[in-house]
């Protein structure tokens, strides 16, 4: 447990600090209890005295209930301060996740964030609380039972003195050698959670090309190699037990030969061997407790490396001190910018990319798969940084902006539309959290979501299943529009987003958000004002309205237009317009 993560205990610190104390007073009752039962034999037996022996006997049993009492005490508060600290952790790890730029989310997986959420939280979350109960506990009952015992008969003491070195040595050589072996079984963890999350993503496709019985042979080659993994891992570890159980009983046969013969000889009483086995016993368990804790310091040890590669991942993408607050118009320069997901090592995605876009204006942008498309709207919103250049939106560089600013007044509708588990309204106040009943039927209507909302039984109360699987692909695309309408940006951008909706309503949206009036028409207290759209399109008739189009290749730009300027002047462009009119004249013809 590195003293990194001990912020997350600041909330419960009173119960942290409280369940070590518990401990204290139950440990100082347990070590005394054997010295008592020694002098009622040494003294209430040996001398017959019933009364000495009644009032010993009636102390052991009150230091007996206190002790069960200040455990049970210690567990509760030790619960407590380990769940209230695996919550803060958990909640301080998703905040730095919501923190991570395009970039940051790339360099971890989903399915290993989600380990490192649950698993790896639930590790540091025991070992916590095995530190405030047993790394309190285990060591004073170590010292004071070896004071206790030393004090009763010092030859004696010898024989668990001479076992400590021998379970130092195994616990130290064990936690070497199945470190290693842990973090690699946690790695295929991930790699489990990666093919659950991606079979249940896609189980629709999996049944549509009936892929079941590939995918249950993938999923228990994965959970094999997981137990595999474990295997290894607890090989090494489980000798912990069986050595620590050698030690100890070793131990106990000596004290008993050597203790006996004593008794024997005359230098030591029944009473005092039996309240030394007593603490031959606290010791030894003791010891088993710290061996416990060596174990379960190596497991999370894993862990702990894990959650803190996430908490100490360094953001990519920063707001400057002087950060601008207020996005002026819609404006977008590409001012010499190249980009690459690798940084200025890697291969360039876009490069030399230079162009204007002024406000109200709306472009289009088409090119092959891979020209770069996505990847050039996404750095408008600074989900990544440009590697060379710059992009500006309103006439300020995107890296002078406060990022929450810059992304509210560009709103952008993803390839992959995503929507959450909820109503259709939670879905759409997304955009706008404080936007009324009649200014989200409006943006529906603008983005001709309306019409279907109202077929189904509860309208915009219609409760969404997780990412919407509810509704149809065409109907996910049209509610996200119009969450993104509910933003009132300055900039929309829509990545391949009517797809899959037909070209009759592709063309209303498309007419509408070119229309002055669309947010005044939304929010009634708004001055008429063209917001500036880009359309991202495999489609011709998606952008060909557009007031220019960028054509995209191999991450340059090819060539910039309208509709009839590169139908006759770029090769690109006219190939792509006359394969798609050909294949809608075949469809015409069957």
């Amino acid at each position: 447990m590195t003293l990194k993560l001990f912020r997350y205990v600041k909330k419960y610190w009173i119960y942290a600090v409280l369940a070590p104390l518990c401990i204290a007073v139950e440990v100082i009752l347990e070590v005394n209890i054997p010295r008592i039962m020694a002098n009622i034999v040494d003294i209430g037996i040996s001398n017959k005295d019933l009364d000495y022996i009644t009032r010993m006997g009636i102390l052991m049993i009150l230091m007996a209930i206190l002790s069960l009492f200040f455990g049970a005490l210690a567990a509760r508060l030790a619960s407590v301060a380990s769940t209230g600290y695996a919550k803060e952790l958990r909640k301080g790890l998703f905040y730095k996740i919501q923190e991570f730029s395009f970039a940051n989310i790339d360099k971890f997986t989903t399915a290993s964030l989600i380990t490192r959420l649950t698993a790896d939280v639930n590790n540091a979350q025991m070992t916590f609380m095995m530190m405030i109960r047993m790394m309190i506990r285990a060591p004073m009952m170590l010292v004071m039972a070896t004071v206790m015992a030393v004090t009763l008969n010092a030859r004696l003491s010898v024989v668990f003195l001479a076992a400590i070195p021998i379970l130092a040595t195994v616990l130290f050589v064990i936690s070497r050698a199945a470190h290693p072996k842990f973090r690699a079984m946690l790695k295929k963890y991930d790699k489990l959670n990666a093919v659950i999350q991606e079979n249940l993503i896609g189980i629709r496709v999996v049944k549509a090309f009936v892929r079941a019985d590939y995918e249950n042979e993938k999923f228990c080659d994965i959970a094999n190699q997981v137990r595999e993994a474990q295997i290894k891992a607890e090989k090494i570890v489980i000798w912990n037990m069986p050595i620590m159980q050698f030690v100890m009983y070793a131990c106990m046969l000596a004290v008993a030969w050597f203790g006996g013969n004593l008794i024997i000889a005359g230098e030591m009483q029944s009473g005092q061997l039996m309240g030394f086995i007593s603490y031959i016993s606290q010791i030894l368990i003791s010891l088993m407790m710290i061996g416990m804790i060596f174990v379960m310091f190596v497991i999370t040890r894993a862990s702990i490396t894990r959650i803190n590669e996430v908490l100490e991942e360094k953001i990519d993408i920063t707001e400057k001190e002087s950060k601008v607050t207020e996005v002026k118009d819609g404006s977008v320069v590409f001012d010499n910018v190249s980009f690459s997901y690798a940084g200025k090592k890697g291969n360039l995605v876009l490069e030399n990319i230079n162009l204007s876009i002024k406000p109200g204006e709306t472009i289009g942008i088409i090119g092959g798969t891979g020209s770069g498309k996505s990847t050039l709207v996404q750095l408008i919103p600074r989900l990544y940084d440009v590697t060379e250049g710059r992009v500006l939106v309103g006439g300020v560089d995107v890296r002078d902006y406060s990022l929450s600013h810059l992304r509210d007044a560009v709103a952008m509708v993803l390839q992959k539309n995503v929507l959450f588990s909820g109503t259709i309204k939670d879905n759409l106040r997304w955009g706008n959290g404080n936007a009324t009943d009649e200014e989200i039927i409006e943006a529906c209507k603008i983005a001709q979501a309306h019409d279907f909302i109202m077929s189904f039984p509860n309208g915009y109360d219609t409760v969404l299943g997780q990412g919407g699987v509810n509704v149809s692909g065409g109907q996910r695309q049209r509610l996200c529009i119009a969450r993104a309408l509910l933003k009132k940006p300055k900039v929309i951008i829509l990545d391949d987003s009517t797809s899959a909706v037909d070209t009759a309503t592709d063309s209303k949206i498309r007419e509408a958000l070119r229309s002055e009036d669309l947010f005044s028409r939304i929010y009634k207290d708004l001055k008429k004002e063209k917001i500036t759209t880009i359309i991202i399109a495999q489609r011709i008739a998606s952008v060909m309205d557009a007031d220019r189009i960028i054509v995209m290749d191999d991450g340059r730009i090819n060539a910039v237009g309208t509709h009839e300027e590169l139908l006759n002047s770029n090769a690109i462009y006219r190939e792509v317009y006359e394969s798609q009119l050909k294949g809608v004249a075949e469809y015409a013809r069957t």
